[in-house]
């Protein structure tokens, strides 16, 4: 019977290892590894959660949704969930899914270390800005500002860049 009392205390200890695993596994690189990063402009911005509006925040798992990002190129490929004041014109681009090559970069040191970054695409009529913000380890939230839908929120983490899955459109 003594035996009985054992599994509260092994539930604990084995949820307490999943979770540190799950936690390294979402953890980002160094800061030197993202310094490089953001100074090369050349990584991506990987979605752990999106943050709407309105409604509840949701978990994203795996590795669908990012924002690509390279001196000549931004690739948006962001989930949506919102208000749109708008339909879109094409019904299977209900994301925010876009290439631009004509786009302002802004970045400035922020306030904790990091960095504060400001997108702001040129060829693309529905988004005006993103405004990344990045700490010096690696995590990252991405405010998305758009002409006919309300503002979004991610959060996530800047990776190297990685070998593109097809994605479906």
């Amino acid at each position: 019977m003594k035996w009985l009392k054992l599994i509260p205390l092994c539930a604990i200890v084995l949820a307490g290892f999943g979770c540190s695993g799950t936690q390294q596994a979402a953890s980002a690189d160094s800061p030197e590894k993202i310094k490089q990063l953001i100074e090369s402009r050349n990584y991506v911005f990987q979605v752990q959660a999106v943050l709407p509006m309105s409604g509840r925040t949701r978990q994203v798992t795996g590795d669908n949704y990012d924002v690509t990002v390279s001196k000549d190129t931004i690739n948006s490929f962001l989930p949506y969930f919102g208000r749109a004041y708008s339909a879109p014109i094409n019904p299977s681009q209900g994301g925010i899914q876009f290439i631009s090559q004509q786009f302002e970069y802004d970045e400035k040191p922020g306030r904790n270390g990091g960095w504060d970054i400001v997108i702001k695409p040129k060829d693309v009529q529905d988004v005006q800005q993103f405004s990344l913000s990045v700490s010096d380890n690696g995590y990252a939230s991405l405010q998305v500002t758009s002409t006919n839908r309300q503002p979004i929120s991610y959060n996530g983490v800047i990776t190297e860049k990685r070998p593109r899955k097809n994605k479906k459109k």
